[in-house]
């Protein structure tokens, strides 16, 4: 079985050697960029199986590197999963609406943060098997 691959876009290298460290704790391919527009082009470099995105990403932020993905035909496929330390009401309906496939609060839970990547990775595959022609 191939390693699902993950690319991790976050500014803070706390938070990004974190989930680095869970994620290829269990048998994940991780990539990493540190700002939105580098994650953009990494995304289109390797498609990975899932972009976990930091929305508070200085310069552009991860909604508006959320809304790029999705309006590009290269990566419109991609699992968009968006992960902010906002956990106010309407923050997850915020990202949902920018084109996110999901959305985590910070700090990570490491006990089911694997996990949790895996369960979005599934979601996602299995809305692009249903909504494609056959």
């Amino acid at each position: 079985m191939t390693r699902k691959r993950i690319l991790i876009v976050e500014d803070n290298l706390l938070n990004l050697e974190l989930a680095t460290d869970l994620l290829l704790a269990n048998g994940f391919a991780v990539f990493s960029a540190q700002t939105a527009e580098e994650g953009l082009r990494m995304a289109r470099e390797i498609s990975p199986d899932l972009v976990l995105m930091d929305l508070g990403l200085p310069g552009m932020d991860g909604l508006a590197a959320a809304k790029a993905l999705k309006a590009n035909p290269a990566t419109r496929h991609l699992a968009v999963v968006g992960h902010s330390a906002h956990a106010m009401k309407g923050d997850k309906e915020i990202a949902l609406s920018a084109g996110c496939d999901g959305y985590l609060t910070k700090p990570i839970q490491t006990r089911t943060f694997a996990e949790t990547i895996t369960r979005f990775i599934a979601s996602a595959s299995e809305r692009q098997t249903t909504s494609s022609p056959r």
